[in-house]
């Protein structure tokens, strides 16, 4: 007979560990189904983006309202990583605000837009000019003529944090296997079926790139393709980079863990491969990502590349997607919009709360999954 759980969580990144999480301290016997590929909080960068990023903005204009709108949730997701940073005894995470820099007056004019819409959103945001930017980022290049700095930003090492959340999750009691999911059956009680079949009292999609699959099976059409996006790190340097650093208009981010090794990322491409297969490097993404760092940041021009990777981000439409796929459904939805490892653990915990009845962190009635049926 197929043993039942109280709570089954398909996905184990960081959205599908945090909701099991906040179940198994309400006492509830969970179990998390995980494919165990391309996973993209075992790719992530640490990055805990508050403010809108203008890599989104760019590529979906249209979709900006949606980002624009869930500006309270990254904030509430922040508090959040806060919390479950000191309860795993610490991730390494830093809270000494996020920089988008500008290289000319137009991108200075966008900072300056934005901040203001950030602002009415309750977001802690101020435009530094040059010189003042200067005083707390000696690293940038001269080519920086300013930047917006969100306060609420930070950065975390991912880790240490995905280690200490399953060694935290193990002495709480929660099981994982590794299994693809290929469909649901509602019809009584939910099962999830792949190679086995695993049954719940109910169930939590939070599956990333391969939630919209399942969501179809349930009548919902979710776009959720995978965006192989490639990554660098450096040798240790001297800590220098105390912010979280993006720019108004070009691919580029960069943070420092305390090792003293800079990520140099960006949302430069990979190239994407068979689900069950990592995506690969591309040269030219990687000598383009490097020498854009080199040129903003000349600080750290002198360290060398030690590893790229690449890895699945999984964009939906700017907004998540946190709620019971239909009206007394026992199949839920935990789906970040965007910026999926900073949202993850309180996506997690709200999905959580809503299937087993206990108080979500903060209202996601705004996040239902309504838009897409």
């Amino acid at each position: 007979m197929t043993e039942r759980f109280d709570l089954l969580v398909i996905g184990g990144g960081i959205t599908g560990q945090c909701a099991a999480l906040a179940a198994a301290e309400q006492g509830a016997r969970v179990r998390i189904v995980d494919f165990a590929r391309n996973a993209g909080s075992h790719a992530n960068a640490g990055s805990l983006h508050v403010q809108m990023q203008s890599r989104f903005l760019r590529l979906n204009p249209h979709l900006a309202d949606n980002l624009e709108s869930s500006l309270p949730l990254y904030l509430r997701a922040v508090k959040e990583w806060e919390a479950l940073d000191a309860k795993l005894g610490g991730v390494e995470l830093t809270r000494e605000g996020g920089l988008m820099l500008a290289e000319s007056p137009t991108q200075m004019d966008f900072l300056r837009q934005k901040a203001e819409r950030e602002t009415k959103k309750g977001l802690s945001v101020d435009i530094l000019e040059q010189n003042d930017l200067a005083r707390i980022a000696p690293y940038l290049g001269p080519a920086v003529l300013g930047a917006e700095i969100c306060h609420d930003e930070g950065k975390l090492n991912p880790l240490i944090a995905n280690r200490k959340l399953w060694a935290h999750l193990t002495a709480l009691g929660v099981s994982r296997v590794q299994d693809r999911i290929t469909a649901l059956d509602t019809t009584a009680q939910p099962v999830a079926i792949g190679h086995d079949r695993h049954a719940a009292d109910h169930i939590i999609i939070a599956a990333a790139w391969g939630g919209g699959a399942l969501a179809a099976g349930l009548g919902l059409t979710i776009p959720t393709p995978p965006e192989p996006l490639h990554m660098n790190i450096t040798e240790p340097g001297e800590y220098r980079i105390h912010h979280l650093v993006q720019h108004a208009e070009r691919p580029i981010t960069l943070k420092q863990f305390r090792s003293g090794q800079v990520v140099i990322g960006g949302g430069w491409a990979a190239r994407q491969t068979p689900s069950d297969a990592v995506p690969t490097v591309l040269s030219e993404s990687l000598l383009g990502n490097v020498a854009l760092a080199a040129h903003v940041a000349p600080g750290i021009g002198g360290l060398r590349v030690l590893r790229t990777w690449a890895g699945y981000n999984s964009p939906v439409d700017g907004k998540s997607t946190i709620g019971p796929v239909a009206a007394n459904s026992r199949v839920f939805l935990a789906l970040p919009g965007d910026a999926g490892y900073t949202l993850g653990p309180v996506v997690g915990q709200c999905a959580a709360a809503l299937a087993l009845g206990f108080h979500p962190v903060t209202d996601p009635a705004p996040y239902g999954p309504s838009r897409w049926r």
